[in-house]
């Protein structure tokens, strides 16, 4: 009940009640009112915003748990990233070396995942950036996984193939040789016969009289047989796995375009056709399209001894057919 008012009268120096009009009882109605509405707003965004409820609190531990388990889960692929990282050491600079195989390029094992949609729908979702960087990376040690994957079954396959292979790959002196002293000049810079400049030779030189046996050194089917400017007549033979030998200079052939050769089938015979100062054959051994030392393709031939002695032979001579 709301207390009685007073107020003193100054001209009849006495106390009188006060009455109030009704649009003050109404103005103080409405004052309470807002008054009271005002302070149950504020206790209620104190309550809202400072007391968690019970079902925030399990939100927030639950929260804690999966942000625990995401960097956990970052460890462990970073456990398998380092172990994913020396298989593919392993792999490109031991078993590809083994068979002579290119190494897989970069590009192929860490290309980007481009399915950005993926990571989009992601990015709605509370700690995003977390989630987004964890799944991305699942991402990439997945595709690296695969691309592994694909890599040793390559290996596997070159294993098997390994036999046939070998019989391919250059391995003897294109003409009997046992003695080296058809050894006339090497692969390397070399003085020009007939200029008389330094220029590079690309293959090996063995001096033997007109008509001397040419053997094929490896396994695989003759791509040319005929004249090529400088080389006069010679042979080409594709031996598969990115090898081919190429013999110039020739006097005759026994073989022609298409036919299937085995090591040590004889193919024609020395000449000197082409530019040639002498009766010789040129011997070149070409991997993936690249000339190299043929020196290196005898191992079938020449024990470590002789192989040392045909280096020196061949070194010190600066001097070509060709």
């Amino acid at each position: 009940m709301a207390k009685t008012k007073y107020h003193f009268n100054q001209e009849t120096l006495s106390y009188e009640k006060v009455r109030l009009s009704v649009w003050q009882h109404v103005k103080n109605i409405l004052l309470h009112v807002v008054a009271s509405c005002f302070l149950g707003i504020v206790f209620f965004l104190i309550f809202v915003f400072m007391v968690e409820s019970p079902y925030q609190k399990k939100l927030r531990e639950e929260n804690k748990k999966i942000l625990a388990q995401y960097k956990m889960l970052n460890k462990r692929m970073d456990q398998v990233q380092e172990t994913l990282n020396d298989m593919q050491q392993r792999d490109d600079n031991l078993y590809r070396v083994i068979f002579q195989a290119d190494p897989i390029p970069s590009s192929m094992r860490n290309g980007e995942f481009y399915q950005t949609s993926r990571y989009e729908d992601i990015k709605e979702y509370t700690s995003s950036e977390l989630v987004v960087n964890t799944v991305k990376r699942a991402d990439e040690i997945a595709r690296q996984l695969y691309v592994q994957s694909c890599s040793f079954d390559d290996i596997v396959k070159m294993s098997k193939d390994q036999e046939k292979r070998l019989q391919c790959i250059p391995a003897i002196q294109p003409v009997y040789n046992k003695d080296l002293k058809r050894m006339a000049s090497g692969y390397g810079r070399r003085i020009d016969p007939i200029y008389h400049t330094i220029k590079f030779h690309a293959g090996m030189d063995f001096s033997a009289p007109i008509g001397t046996e040419i053997f094929a050194t490896g396994n695989g089917v003759v791509t040319s047989a005929g004249w090529r400017q400088g080389y006069g007549k010679c042979v080409t033979i594709d031996h598969g796995y990115g090898y081919e030998t190429l013999y110039a200079h020739m006097d005759g052939f026994e073989v022609h375009v298409g036919k299937k050769v085995v090591r040590g089938d004889v193919i024609g015979y020395v000449g000197n056709t082409g530019k040639s100062t002498g009766p010789h054959l040129h011997y070149e051994v070409h991997v993936r399209g690249q000339a190299v030392n043929p020196a290196n393709y005898y191992f079938r031939d020449l024990s470590p001894e002789d192989y040392d002695k045909m280096l020196q032979i061949t070194t010190n001579n600066a001097k070509v057919f060709d």
